[in-house]
């Protein structure tokens, strides 16, 4: 019997779920271009994500986290970047966000990862040991909002390069 809730590795059953799941989590939200299902979809495509879980609760998958590689021109590799996060909006505010996130730090972690980037709101990401870097950027973003958790050593600097999949039109 499976336990209420709990996180596992995406199948390829659990992918038009995960698509729908997304694109629900994002829909209406002001800092959303509306690509999140195509980025996670072409990151699948590509062979790019290295890390997908899903957050289930009584049988239903509810929640989803993608980590996959960055580029960052003075970091050697072994950066990854977080997200998109996305939550059923029915189930968030219940913690499945937060529980994704730690799950894919801590395979980051197993992994041997330099560490991870993101670019998202510091009130939620600081809880986890994200912080604004100097001289870590990503173009058109604020710096405030371009994160970053060392794994190992230090923080990386310079523009970050996230995998072709987020430059995905809706």
């Amino acid at each position: 019997m499976k336990p209420a809730g709990f996180i596992r590795a995406e199948t390829d059953a659990d992918v038009a779920t995960i698509a729908a799941i997304t694109t629900a989590a994002f829909t209406g939200h002001p800092y959303s271009a509306g690509t999140e299902a195509a980025i996670v979809a072409g990151l699948r495509a590509a062979g790019a994500l290295t890390i997908s879980l899903v957050a289930e609760r009584d049988g239903a998958v509810v929640g989803h986290v993608a980590v996959s590689p960055v580029s960052l021109p003075n970091a050697a590799t072994g950066w990854y970047g977080l997200g998109p996060v996305s939550v059923r909006p029915d189930m968030q505010a219940r913690g499945i966000g937060s529980a994704l996130v730690e799950a894919a730090l801590q395979r980051l972690g197993t992994l041997g990862a330099e560490g991870c980037v993101l670019v998202g709101n510091p009130a939620f990401y600081n809880r986890f040991g994200f912080s604004s870097h100097p001289g870590l950027v990503y173009p058109g973003v604020p710096d405030m909002y371009v994160l970053a958790k060392p794994l190992r050593g230090a923080a990386p600097t310079g523009a970050i390069a996230f995998h072709a999949a987020f430059a995905a039109t809706p």
